[in-house]
């Protein structure tokens, strides 16, 4: 029989919860409230960032073409934390980034800093944020919906333009750009997930996200057309 062709691997999302912090620990919903990382947090991630970035690893800074990070100080220092000690071949200044209201957690309004065992006792027994959301004072269902999926088709333009250099021959695929790094938080990447599969939102409720934890996104069938989720949860930091 004849061999099959070698078919190109397909641009990726690499979508990155930060680190643990004090209220990831205790269960409070951290929207917009700017906490660092616990001090085990740092050295994990630091640990972590020697064990999977790098020339050929499962995050390798040769295959990015762009970077997006939450504002909040977690993410920000998740990033560099996961970075700090690869000295491959691409200098990761050279990686374009982006810090973006777009990847920051979900606004959860009034029940900032609360357990969901506290909102419960103190506002609606039966509240869920897939189903609830935390309006008015924080975002809607449709609020975020709207704004994960603004998102989705920038990424997807990302590897639409990559694709096309693939195609033409312009770039070796896999190699050379084409992947996209988020790095956010917990809800924003169970509700990325949930999207980026083409699944109602609510379905993000069903995805365990922890904090460290590594997901991966891209197509099936080699089709842009069929986005999938590759891996969940992947080295994550609380079990």
């Amino acid at each position: 029989m004849p061999s099959q062709p070698h078919l190109p691997r397909m641009p990726r999302v690499y979508l990155v919860r930060h680190g643990e912090t004090e209220w990831s620990l205790s269960g409070q919903h951290t929207g917009n409230t700017d906490i660092p990382l616990t001090k085990n947090g740092e050295k994990v991630l630091a640990e972590l960032g020697e064990q999977i970035v790098g020339d050929g690893k499962i995050l390798d800074p040769s295959t990015l073409s762009q970077v997006f990070k939450s504002p909040r100080q977690r993410a920000q220092k998740t990033f560099e934390l996961l970075f700090q000690s690869y000295k491959g071949s691409r200098d990761i200044s050279s990686i374009p980034s982006e810090t973006t209201d777009q990847v920051r957690e979900w606004d959860y309004g009034k029940y900032e800093g609360l357990t969901s065992h506290e909102i419960h006792e103190q506002y609606n027994k039966t509240w869920n944020v897939f189903k609830d959301g935390c309006g008015p004072e924080g975002e809607s269902v449709e609020d975020i919906s709207k704004r994960v999926d603004a998102f989705i088709e920038k990424v997807r333009s990302i590897h639409e333009q990559y694709w096309k250099e693939v195609q033409s021959g312009k770039c070796k695929p896999g190699t050379q750009g084409g992947d996209v790094l988020i790095v956010s938080h917990g809800h924003f990447s169970k509700c990325f997930v949930a999207r980026w599969c083409q699944l109602p939102l609510q379905t993000g409720t069903h995805f365990i996200v922890d904090a460290g934890g590594l997901s991966v996104l891209s197509y099936d069938h080699h089709d842009l057309t069929e986005p999938a989720l590759q891996a969940l949860n992947l080295y994550a930091l609380e079990h």
